[in-house]
């Protein structure tokens, strides 16, 4: 998951700040120098460590206390804040034009999952009611523009491109073609390995022919470092307007996304935490701060839940619950629904109380959920209903239907138990910490 690693290094710095009763300026400056090496460690620009650490520990010692916080609390207010400012303020939404249709230009390094994005991100404006259209311009990566018009496929989305065409001329034709049909035009240019004249010179005539109201940029996560100088590079040929960072949930440091938007000045936008549509998250600055600190997102788990379940069914559950009638069946259905909303280290993240009690690369298994769904759909309707039914000749069917032991249908059915107590006492969940079946 994104900034795993410093998030448990930031948190055990904390937790030794808690453990004191005052603070002393010797007590800040060991916690920085801890700070200090997490931040270079998640691989962050080492002039934008230097301020941070030295924005923190000027506030931590001058600042008058809270009689509400204790020492520890202090400071982690204070680098939650130093976090926010770093990761942009506020949340950067898209701007349209007041005459469509709106251009976006996409732009980025070959490999950084640009036509991806591309189709993500027109699936979540038709989802909020526009009318996207998708721009083939890249004519020179083998089988680009097909990837593009199966991209498009996948979310229902047109795309336009015409053959024997130059990039600039068929970004210009699409928006002929798109008035009074499309609202929305996002052109997918060409990347290269690198930076190179011969692709900025392209894009500017591209830049020139169609006058984007937006030139965002897609960075791939995963190239740390690199991913600040491709920022820095394009900013300074294009003059780009946002970012979308891809790849985040690959990268356990995410250090670069820290420092891309320090760099360029510019907003980060969107960021990709997976391969679905929903995946493709608005990036809110206090809201990413505070999974950094393994305080968890709430308002991002509700955004998450409110798309993937449907109202009834939770209607119907919140009852079943209450009448302890929940069972596996609706389990079952329970973590398919949990599925759709994205990879699970990164939900659990956004659990307060949870996410920071558990190692998420160490205890989460996404595989166990499968072998879950396996060893229950290998049951039938009564027993799923009723599990108390499952005698020994009853396991051993259902072993070999789903190719588990019988040891994990055991630690599954006990597991089950645990579960419709704890949901039972749900609110108090936060001072628990909860054994899932999918935990290692």
């Amino acid at each position: 998951m994104a900034f795993e690693n410093l998030s448990l290094k930031l948190q055990e710095v904390f937790k030794n700040l808690r453990g004191k009763g005052k603070l002393t300026e010797k007590d800040v400056k060991e916690a920085m120098r801890e700070v200090r090496l997490a931040l270079l460690e998640a691989d962050v620009n080492f002039k934008i460590v230097k301020e941070f650490v030295s924005n923190v520990s000027t506030k931590a010692i001058g600042d008058e206390l809270f009689s509400s916080l204790t020492p520890g609390q202090h400071v982690i207010k204070i680098v939650n804040e130093e976090l926010v400012t770093l990761l942009g303020t506020t949340h950067s939404k898209l701007t349209f034009s007041n005459k469509p249709p709106t251009v976006f230009m996409m732009v980025g390094l070959q490999g950084a999952g640009k036509t991806t994005t591309c189709g993500k991100l027109a699936g979540l404006l038709r989802k909020e009611g526009k009318k996207p259209l998708l721009v083939a311009c890249d004519i020179y990566r083998p089988a680009a523009v097909k990837q593009l018009q199966v991209v498009g496929s996948t979310y229902n989305i047109p795309v336009f491109f015409k053959e024997n065409e130059k990039p600039q001329q068929i970004a210009k034709a699409a928006i002929e073609f798109a008035k009074g049909i499309h609202d929305v035009i996002i052109l997918d240019t060409a990347g290269r390995l690198h930076i190179d004249e011969e692709l900025m010179n392209e894009l500017s005539e591209i830049k020139q022919n169609t006058v984007p109201h937006e030139i965002l940029l897609v960075v791939d996560a995963m190239t740390g470092q690199d991913a600040v100088s491709v920022a820095d590079g394009f900013n300074g040929n294009l003059g780009i307007d946002g970012v979308i960072i891809t790849k985040l949930d690959g990268d356990t440091r995410g250090g670069g996304a820290l420092s891309v938007r320090y760099v360029t000045g510019k907003p980060i936008k969107y960021v990709g935490m997976g391969e679905k549509l929903e995946d493709l998250e608005v990036f809110y600055p206090d809201r990413m701060a505070s999974r950094i600190l393994g305080m968890g997102d709430v308002m991002s788990l509700i955004e998450k839940a409110q798309q993937s379940f449907d109202e009834n069914e939770a209607l119907a559950l919140e009852k079943k619950l209450k009448n302890q009638d929940f069972s596996l069946e609706d389990f079952l259905n329970q973590m398919q629904q949990i599925k759709k909303m994205g990879p699970l280290k990164n939900l659990i993240s956004m659990m307060p109380g949870i996410g920071n009690k558990i190692n998420l690369e160490k205890d989460v298994d996404e595989k166990s959920m499968l072998h879950i769904e396996a060893i229950i759909q290998s049951m039938t309707k009564p027993e799923r209903e009723n599990p108390s039914i499952l005698n020994a000749s009853r396991k051993r069917r259902i072993s070999k239907g789903s190719g588990r032991s019988i040891q994990e249908i055991n630690k599954l059915l006990k597991q089950f138990e645990e579960i419709k107590k704890i949901m039972k006492q749900f609110s108090n969940m936060g001072s628990k910490k909860m054994k899932l079946p999918f935990m290692k």
